[in-house]
């Protein structure tokens, strides 16, 4: 198990990608016996993505975590209804999910303007509760931010994804020749030449054992759920994170990645995956490929020689292998190429399968209003 030192946990630190707060409605106004008026409601809590927020923003401005809405205005004679408190806007990122303190989910905000109801605020007093007003809700939630991009890159430490993604975007994350430089996720853009734009993750490298959270992995993994595609980058001469740990080929650092997924949430690995086989400059790169490309296309033949506990029920299929240089910009285009098109058939494949469910869904409807017909029919004779 490899320890974090205190130094990259304050530097992780720096992203905060979870939040716990305290909520609550505002209490009603007071109603008014003599003329029989009626307090204002009390203001709602809500959360609502907005452009330009962050849960660090939240973590760093509001020491307490606590959101109150306004009090409901009381009844008066000169106002028989009192006014409605002001709603509290709770302003977070795209890709927040929201949950109780117990779990449940309230609700994800997966585009700007998105709102989800945290806290009511309490009833005004009227002549239904004795003129008294109602508390508001309190609730306890968790945000939960999860990134929202086209591509995630997933790799062991060092296997050059920030290299990789600074070739690909105008990113620039931080590079350097040991592992862990990425301590939060980076997102960059992959402009084309006609304004098409792709999203890219870089998520901090993972280690063996990420699915129990050894390292900082539910950190990390949580951020590849709401992407569309998977881009493992591994490192031509394998991975070793230190001098104490076992050295993985590059047929065991792809077999260990898909059993980290398949153990954290398998369902993430029906995912299409491009696998991007980085630092294809260093010596003897290309026999080393010739051999990774050989364990792939028949892994039985190799799977059975490595630990029990390290084979997933089923190794990835990958609709693409590209060999690239991170270093030198070998290949790159080429992989751009290839992500955009993977991208374009994924989003065919899916309009094509919600036509298909519409199209379903048409026939069962107007085969249950013709029956419903004959079922008329049949009574009238």
């Amino acid at each position: 198990m490899v320890c974090f030192s205190r130094a990259l946990l304050k530097k992780y630190g720096n992203f905060v990608d979870n939040l716990r707060v305290y909520v609550r409605g505002g209490s009603g106004g007071m109603g008014l016996p003599r003329l029989g008026g009626q307090g204002g409601k009390g203001g709602d809590v809500w959360v609502v993505a907005k452009a330009g927020s962050s849960l660090k923003k939240i973590n760093d401005k509001y020491s307490t975590k606590r959101f109150v809405a306004g009090t409901g205005a009381n009844s008066s004679i000169h106002c028989l209804k009192g006014d409605k408190g002001k709603d509290y806007e709770l302003h977070v990122p795209t890709g927040v999910s929201v949950t109780t303190d117990d779990g449940k989910v309230l609700g994800e905000l997966n585009k700007g303007g998105e709102r989800v109801l945290v806290a009511r605020g309490g009833s005004g007093g009227s002549f239904l509760s004795d003129f008294l007003p109602a508390k508001g809700d309190t609730n306890i939630i968790r945000l939960d931010l999860k990134l929202i991009a086209d591509v995630g890159l997933v790799g062991f430490p060092n296997a050059g994804k920030s290299s990789l993604l600074s070739q690909l975007s105008h990113a620039k994350p931080e590079i350097a020749h040991y592992p862990f430089t990425t301590l939060k996720p980076e997102i960059g853009k992959i402009m084309f030449e006609d304004y098409k734009q792709i999203s890219v993750a870089d998520l901090p490298g993972l280690i063996e054992g990420a699915h129990l959270n050894k390292g900082m992995g539910h950190k990390f993994l949580k951020h590849i759920e709401r992407t569309k595609q998977l881009l493992f980058v591994v490192d031509i001469n394998g991975f070793q994170l230190s001098y104490k740990t076992q050295f993985r080929t590059v047929f065991e650092t792809v077999v260990l990645l898909t059993k980290e997924i398949e153990l954290y949430k398998e369902d993430l690995l029906s995912k299409p995956s491009i696998l991007v086989v980085n630092k294809m400059d260093l010596p003897d790169a290309e026999l080393k490929l010739k051999d990774l490309l050989d364990q792939l296309k028949h892994p039985q033949d190799f799977v059975h020689l490595l630990p029990e506990d390290m084979i997933p029920k089923s190794l990835l299929k990958f609709s693409h292998i590209i060999p690239v240089s991170a270093s030198s910009g070998f290949a790159i285009e080429e992989l751009k190429t290839t992500i955009r098109r993977s991208l374009d058939e994924q989003a065919f494949q899916e309009n094509q399968e919600h036509h298909r469910q519409k199209l379903l869904d048409l026939q069962a409807c107007t085969s249950e209003k013709n029956g419903t017909v004959k079922s008329h029919e049949t009574k009238r004779i």
